[in-house]
């Protein structure tokens, strides 16, 4: 497995472009179209068969239209509970982060504990309330990675004075179905560095 980082969208959210040896690929968190990165999908050869939200806000989820255009076989991905969210442009705050009132509608609907196979990659799904009510953790196994979005930050975690965030939630989330994942798992977080479990669980003032 390779993962590519891009920064992508004003706020420059941490972006992933995932992909195996067969070539299929998926994208967490487009919060703007990176150039850079349908470069590398084309100098590859890669086929995108997911784009992947960990969460509906508008930051996260900027790039999404210019993708879809671009690679209209990819499937939009969220969890179920936060397809409200997506849907509404006012909510979402798509507006006021990336300049455009986006609604957008999963093509897939991922609920807590549901698995997903990309290539030869093995995905789980986490639902993680707290910074929204349809918060998603995408975790590999196999490889010992955890995109935590806006979840779980390296010694931090995500806002919770959004509509729909609550502190307890986010905390409960974190200890869990996060702290109880493999010590060593890396986590790769909507903004800032990578971290790790172990590391998040001696040293994250917050939880």
């Amino acid at each position: 497995m390779k993962i590519e980082h891009y920064l992508s969208g004003p706020l420059q959210v941490n972006c992933y472009l995932v992909y195996d040896e067969t070539k299929e690929a998926f994208i967490v968190d487009p919060g703007g179209y990176a150039p850079s990165l349908a470069a590398s999908v084309e100098q590859k050869g890669l086929s995108i068969a997911y784009i992947m939200l960990t969460h509906g806000h508008g930051d996260h989820i900027g790039g999404v239209p210019r993708l879809q255009k671009e690679y209209p076989q990819a499937k939009l991905l969220a969890c179920k509970k936060e397809e409200a969210l997506l849907s509404d442009a006012r909510q979402n705050l798509s507006l006021e982060t990336v300049g455009a009132a986006l609604s957008l509608s999963p093509d897939v609907s991922v609920s807590d504990g549901d698995a997903l196979t990309v290539g030869n990659m093995e995905l789980r799904f986490l639902e993680t309330p707290g910074h929204t009510k349809g918060g998603l953790c995408i975790y590999l196994p196999k490889e010992g990675v955890l995109f935590s979005g806006d979840t779980l930050f390296r010694t931090s975690i995500g806002r919770t004075d959004f509509p729909g965030g609550s502190f307890a939630e986010i905390a409960d989330s974190i200890h869990q179905k996060l702290f109880v994942l493999p010590e060593e798992t890396v986590v790769l977080p909507g903004h800032m560095g990578q971290t790790t479990i172990k590391d998040e669980k001696e040293m994250n003032p917050f939880v």
